[in-house]
């Protein structure tokens, strides 16, 4: 293994910058070190997402991350505490995997899930 391994890391769109740094640093808990008119990066832990800015809402209402990993129920109690909005129910899914959905305030879907519970 080398010591700085590939990272996929999804660059999702957004319609207003200033508003998705809010949700995801105000109410996801991430942090964001980067931050122009047009482009954002928020990280949390491991995880880090790409937002550009766009003014056509098709494409946040049509793409979504999958987050995968032994932190996603205590993310979800997190989230279910603070009253995160468009929250799903936190369970098995017909494919074997514990999972939680939700939306950002334009449209991209974030989905959540682990392998064991």
């Amino acid at each position: 293994m080398t010591a700085d391994p590939a990272r996929c890391i999804p660059v999702l769109a957004s319609l207003d910058i200033e508003e998705t740094r809010a949700f995801y640093v105000d109410r996801l808990g991430f942090s964001s070190d980067y931050v122009e008119t047009s482009y954002l990066i928020v990280k949390r832990d491991d995880m880090e997402l790409h937002f550009w800015k766009t003014d056509e809402r098709q494409f946040p209402e049509n793409t979504s991350c999958y987050i995968r990993g032994g932190q996603v129920p205590a993310l979800f109690e997190e989230f279910r505490r603070n009253g995160v909005p468009r929250l799903s129910a936190f369970e098995v899914r017909p494919w074997n995997m514990k999972e939680f959905y939700l939306h950002d305030p334009h449209g991209n879907l974030l989905r959540f899930g682990c392998g064991e519970w």
